[in-house]
């Protein structure tokens, strides 16, 4: 176990590599650069003095080498767009508003989903069945921006039931959670709901489950006991990677609520073309991909002891 955990890291320092030189590459190649002012265009001599400043007159390889060597230490730079504060006091300061938005999302959306994916797969055919996969159907089908457009006009404009924002003046109002949570968990909710009624469709007819009902045993201990832990492996390999997507922020909802987290702040930061925002956010959303991965395989082995690790 330590042996593949271990494996399994040395791994994932190499993607970040590989995810750092892509993404380096692609931004410097990309026409303009963070000091292409347009609007107040810089004279030659006062670009190439803040150019030197901060190093992009180098070779790109200089330029990346200085930069891992410092980002493996924990120094991401400063943020080309805000001089005065560093990458890792802004991330700081955005992060933890993705994260409890995308907490609380996952907790519902995915737990809400899993449960009635349950009832669907218990009750086939049945309108429980039907209706949730309604329900799923919309939540795969239809962008989070509509739903947040939908959500806005009814329960804003029409019923003004709820606050628009979810900004540092609503950030405690519970009703101004409702809209982003639905409107971001709608979608994690109607592809777990689905997969988990196919996981456990596919289950419920193997025959070591009518071996446990010509048992006598009831349909719930048939359910819980038996078939709902051997479905439960392909949910959690596929539901998994969602929980990145979610805790890493949507430029959708966050702009649409006026939450000011870290999803909206990685679109300003590529427009603005600040490299050193940039590389940080894609080694977060590559470290949470990798973490989760093997936390999958972990919970795996411990659900089905079968699984070895090689």
């Amino acid at each position: 176990m330590v042996a593949y955990i271990l494996s399994r890291l040395a791994r994932l320092l190499f993607v970040f590599i590989v995810v750092t030189m892509v993404a380096f590459l692609l931004m410097h190649n990309v026409p303009g650069g963070p000091f292409d002012e347009i609007n107040m265009p810089l004279s030659a001599q006062a670009k190439a003095n803040i150019l030197a400043k901060y190093g992009l007159d180098q070779p790109l390889y200089i330029q990346y080498y200085r930069y891992m060597s410092k980002a493996l230490q924990g120094d991401f730079g400063t943020s080309y767009a805000s001089p005065d504060q560093t990458v890792a006091e802004i991330i700081g300061s955005v992060w933890p508003r993705s994260i409890q938005l995308g907490g609380m999302t996952v907790i519902i959306a995915l737990g809400l989903g899993m449960f009635m994916g349950i009832l669907a797969g218990v009750r086939q055919n049945t309108w429980i069945d039907q209706l949730v996969t309604f329900i799923s159907a919309l939540g795969m089908t239809v962008p989070n921006f509509i739903i947040s457009i939908w959500m806005i006009l009814i329960f804003v404009v029409k019923l003004h039931w709820l606050p628009m924002a979810l900004d540092t003046a609503h950030w405690h109002d519970p009703k101004a959670w409702i809209m982003p949570v639905f409107a971001l968990g709608l979608g994690p909710l109607g592809f777990a709901s689905r997969f988990t009624r196919g996981s456990l469709t596919d289950v419920m007819t193997s025959d070591y489950i009518r071996t446990a009902r010509a048992k006598g045993l009831s349909e719930v201990m048939v359910v819980w006991r038996h078939a709902l832990k051997n479905a439960l492996i392909p949910i959690i390999t596929a539901l998994g990677p969602m929980i990145p997507n979610l805790m890493t922020g949507t430029i959708f909802v966050e702009t649409m609520f006026r939450v000011n987290g870290i999803g909206k702040f990685f679109v300003t930061s590529i427009t603005s073309r600040d490299y050193p925002m940039v590389l940080a956010l894609m080694l977060i959303i590559a470290s949470l991909w990798g973490l989760v991965y093997l936390l999958t395989d972990l919970v795996s082995t411990i659900i089905d002891p079968r699984i070895k690790l090689d």
